[in-house]
């Protein structure tokens, strides 16, 4: 399997057009670069608290499953990146006060780039209930993204048209 390519011109590039050059990769790799999923999905990504959670989240799956309908894996993989974000994220807020996982600022050339890089993690704080229900309504999405048969079809024929060469 290919990794998520961050060296493309993200910024220009329609991957509707083009999902040929799209890499699911790991986890939510490129959830904040792949246009014009991004900028479709974006506006409706919140969890401060369960009900902002549980609309976004809502939002979120049927536009995976309206994406799934039009056949776009893209497009479908992206909601998905979306929802396993909201969950990550809650977590991390439900974890470290501020959401500040890391110690320093994420080096120059990995900026976009998940992980800790070399970075030392910072200890666990008492947890905060509120994110941690937030972050409990993403993952039941996120599980249901992730069982959804079509999504499963469709990530198989995306990575043996594409990604197996």
């Amino acid at each position: 399997m290919k990794e998520f390519n961050y060296d493309l011109d993200y910024k220009n590039l329609d991957l509707c057009a083009h999902p040929e050059l799209y890499r699911v990769g790991r986890g939510e790799q490129g959830v904040l670069l792949v246009e014009p999923y991004k900028s479709e999905i974006l506006p409706h990504w919140r969890f401060a608290t369960p009900d902002i959670a549980l609309e976004s989240s809502e939002t979120i799956y049927q536009m995976f499953l309206d994406y799934l309908a039009d056949d776009d894996f893209v497009g479908a993989d992206m909601a998905r990146k979306f929802i396993q974000m909201g969950f990550t994220r809650a977590r991390r807020y439900a974890n470290h006060k501020g959401g500040k996982k890391y110690k320093g600022a994420v080096p120059d050339d990995k900026k976009g780039q998940s992980g800790a890089h070399g970075r030392e993690e910072l200890p666990r704080q008492e947890e905060d209930p509120i994110k941690a229900e937030s972050a409990r309504i993403f993952k039941q999405k996120w599980d249901m993204c992730r069982e959804n048969a079509d999504y499963i079809k469709l990530k198989e024929t995306h990575r043996k048209r594409y990604q197996d060469k």
